[in-house]
């Protein structure tokens, strides 16, 4: 009845990120920031994390001479969002 969510986008930042990207499918790494609150420090572990999972592409660049980091969410990374999304469901609904 219970299906195993993902580990990975069961962190509260780790989703935030996700869901943020499945809605704009790419964003800078300071918009990312400013909207989940998040601490520069920790946000990087955390995409880390997704691009390890192979759930976002991360990419570095120069933008006006200032260094920006790009994050976008990859096909895999769709489908575990969506994943999740089904399987969190089966918690809703399980006394239905």
């Amino acid at each position: 009845m219970f299906k195993d969510l993902d580990p990975i986008l069961h962190s509260q930042l780790r989703l935030a990120v996700i869901s943020l990207l499945i809605g704009v499918k790419e964003a800078e790494f300071t918009f990312i920031r400013e909207k989940t609150n998040a601490t520069a420090g920790n946000l990087s572990v955390q995409i880390n994390k997704l691009k390890e999972a192979g759930y976002i592409d991360v990419s570095k660049q120069f933008k006006d001479n200032y260094p920006q980091t790009l994050c976008k969410i990859t096909p895999q990374g769709i489908t575990a969002f969506e994943e999740y999304v089904k399987n969190l469901q089966s918690y809703l609904t399980a006394g239905k």
